[in-house]
């Protein structure tokens, strides 16, 4: 048995966007038209930035989704839905697993052919590049800070009555934060706590 095709078209436009959503949908409903996609509904979210993940019709579509309404999402270009590659990957092995075909206009990504396919497995390759940048980019600063004293990329906490006493004493703020192992504005922002808590 054939299965019912059922397409949805999302669509976003933020409070900064000067795009007209009425034009993504336009063209998302011709490109559906001319493949024979009877559309199931629009969901639009007007007003939310892409860095947004509580946007209200995008957790409809995916509820319709998993509950079985949708056969196609279509959608204008990946960056009005995704905030990251990650997500891209994410979301596209989610539909896949649901049986939905997913295709983003202008990014010629269509899960429906190999061409698609391909662009979306570049995606991937793509997003895990990405993560192990970050993960690299992480392991620098902890061990930058371990050089420099620190433990997990933050300085220690500084001993604010022994710093007071030093400096009581006669001592200098670079001398001071020689003495406990700690920078000389670290020191100088301690001492200005001090003075504040007595005031």
């Amino acid at each position: 048995m054939t299965k019912q095709i059922r397409t949805a078209l999302y669509v976003r436009v933020s409070t900064t966007d000067r795009q007209d959503p009425a034009m993504q949908v336009r063209e998302l409903t011709e490109y559906a038209n001319a493949r024979a996609f009877p559309i199931y509904q629009v969901y639009e979210d007007k007003g939310y930035s892409g860095s947004n993940g509580n946007r209200p019709m995008l957790k409809a579509l995916m509820r319709d989704i998993h509950e079985g309404k949708v056969s196609h999402v279509l959608c204008w270009r990946l960056d009005r839905w995704f905030r990251s590659l990650k997500e891209v990957v994410v979301t596209l092995n989610d539909l896949t697993e649901s049986g939905v075909t997913f295709i983003s206009l202008k990014d010629g990504i269509d899960l429906s052919n190999s061409t698609g396919r391909l662009m979306a497995n570049l995606l991937a390759c793509f997003a895990q590049f990405e993560l192990e940048v970050i993960r690299e980019r992480v392991r620098s600063g902890l061990e930058n800070a371990r050089r420099h004293g620190r433990i997990g990329g933050r300085r220690p906490t500084i001993d604010a009555v022994r710093v007071a006493g030093l400096r009581a004493e006669g001592l200098s703020l670079s001398q001071i934060a020689k003495a406990v192992g700690a920078t000389k504005a670290g020191v100088s922002k301690t001492l200005k706590r001090g003075l504040r808590k007595t005031k």
